[in-house]
């Protein structure tokens, strides 16, 4: 089985990841950040280092899909690839920092690759607004974060809403800014009741 949460920078992801691995013994695969080498370039040149950074995030992703999809484990994966190329690549297309040439050349690719991948048996997205990802990005202190503008975040926001709004699989929405399933051992037992009762058909006990 795949599970999958998608969110902005800074929503939880990774938190979540954990914690829902830990309670249901599920198998976690994480972003590949701080392996990438391409990213503290990225932040500091977007418009230069745009694509190298969207096709080595497209290539790990596409690995472990496949890496998924023949695994008999119930794997729980920390971003998708969905979000690679529905938010992340045409935010950084909307906002110039990557040309129509190597834009088009980007979504060529990943429409091949998604005609081999299903959606995941659960999605769950994490909906933050930008103050509470900023004050988590500072929280968190990667030093190649610090500089992520507010319109590059607002940008990611509006496309995340846009492409739940027409997402057809098993989805699950959570409240981040109000559900605090990282500090909250009640919040997160909020989050495992929905998921039971997507999964499972298990509904929490009135009382």
């Amino acid at each position: 089985m795949h599970i999958a949460i998608a969110g902005n920078i800074g929503s939880g992801k990774t938190t979540l990841t954990t914690l829902l691995a830990k309670r249901y013994g599920w198998t976690p695969r994480y972003e590949p950040v701080d392996n990438n080498p391409y990213l503290a370039d990225f932040y500091a040149d977007m418009k230069r280092w745009a694509f190298n950074t969207q096709i080595y995030f497209l290539n790990k992703r596409f690995k472990e899909v496949v890496e998924i999809s023949r695994s008999d484990e119930t794997i729980i994966q920390d971003r998708t690839i969905f979000e690679d190329a529905r938010i992340f690549a045409p935010n950084l297309h909307a906002q110039g920092m990557m040309s129509d040439r190597d834009f088009d050349n980007y979504t060529d690719l990943f429409d091949l690759m998604i005609s081999l991948v299903k959606l995941p048996d659960l999605m769950i997205y994490i909906r933050s607004t930008i103050p509470n990802l900023v004050a988590q990005i500072q929280k968190r202190g990667r030093d190649f974060e610090q500089s992520i503008r507010l319109d590059y975040l607002e940008g990611l926001n509006a496309l995340y809403e846009g492409w739940i709004a027409g997402y057809k699989g098993n989805l699950i929405i959570i409240d981040g800014d109000n559900v605090k399933f990282g500090d909250n051992p009640q919040d997160f037992q909020k989050v495992t009741d929905m998921i039971d009762a997507k999964l499972f058909g298990l509904f929490p006990l009135e009382g």
